[in-house]
């Protein structure tokens, strides 16, 4: 009779089965900046070059934020992704169009910035290990 060790996971495995979902929703937020300063961009979609360009960040977005779901939760995902996608924008607006980076709208930035940061750290290997084990129900 043989019988076979169970593989345990180390914590590099863990950690780079963790790390591959959250690349994909860094790629997803950046994504979501293109499209929506390729939308503003467009003008209600009258400009072509940039209503394609639109189109096309727009189809990337939502494949790597559907990647990236398959093993964050949605809550955490969605929240990140939109963060993201409202910073970059809000940052980036005054760079490539005529808009304004107030005071206000930077600390509004930064208290974004600072819930996504700690959105990602809630979903560390690190408080995983933390969490009691859940007791088996008899059946």
């Amino acid at each position: 009779m043989t019988t076979t060790t169970p593989i345990k996971e180390t914590p590099v495995a863990v950690s780079e089965r963790k790390a591959g979902p959250w690349a994909s929703l860094l790629l997803a937020g950046t994504f979501e900046v293109g499209y929506a300063l390729s939308v503003n961009g467009s003008r209600g979609f009258t400009d072509l070059v940039w209503s394609l360009v639109a189109i096309v960040f727009f189809l990337f977005t939502l494949f790597f934020l559907s990647v990236a779901l398959k093993k964050i939760d949605v809550g955490i995902g969605y929240a990140v992704w939109a963060g993201l996608g409202t910073a970059g924008a809000a940052l980036l607006g005054p760079v490539f169009f005529s808009e304004t980076l107030t005071l206000a709208k930077a600390f509004w930035l930064i208290v974004i910035v600072v819930g996504v940061v700690w959105l990602k750290l809630a979903d560390s290997p690190v408080l995983e290990r933390k969490k009691p084990a859940k007791a088996a129900e008899p059946h």
